[in-house]
């Protein structure tokens, strides 16, 4: 299971008691947030795109959404997410549980979206639908080798009634 194999890897780190399991499910930002008792916002969801060499990760606060123009202008290509059977081939993990933890694959490259930046500790998946471990920024970019902060989400104040970014 993904899940054990994040265990071993923050065990490395003296962390793997952080984690913390659910007898609920945890696998959307909704659910998460009641397991863990926070605000949606503070859900940190990892989300999955192809890059021309494999897969981009962007972990990113839960309230926000990739802003297609941001993205394209950052990585020069659409914003295209991956399949499902495309994330687990990537990260070993499986949709619900999707962290940027543990992962092996060098075709993928992690970021961190400066959305999470808004709140001291963050919630995000550690491999399973039941699953999350509290995390300062610094401590979520560190365990998931992130390669930078970057801007790319677009939150909800930043949209007007017509559903248009400001």
């Amino acid at each position: 299971m993904a899940i054990e194999k994040v265990k071993e890897y923050f065990e490395k780190f003296g962390i793997r008691d952080r984690i913390r399991e659910f007898d609920v499910s945890s696998a959307t930002v909704d659910l998460a947030a009641e397991a863990v008792g926070v605000e949606g916002a503070r859900i940190c969801k990892t989300l999955s795109f192809k890059s021309q060499n494999g897969c981009i990760l962007i972990q990113m606060a839960g309230d926000g959404r990739i802003d297609n123009r941001k993205f394209k202008d950052f990585f020069g290509v659409k914003a295209k997410m991956l399949t499902a059977e495309e994330v687990e081939f990537y990260t070993g993990h499986g949709i619900g549980g999707v962290c940027a933890f543990a992962i092996e694959n060098p075709d993928v490259e992690v970021y961190c979206d400066i959305s999470l930046q808004r709140f001291e500790t963050v919630f995000p998946a550690c491999g399973s639908s039941n699953s999350a471990i509290e995390l300062t920024c610094e401590e979520i970019f560190r365990y998931s080798r992130a390669k930078s902060w970057i801007d790319v989400a677009k939150l909800p104040e930043q949209e007007n009634h017509d559903g248009e970014t400001r």
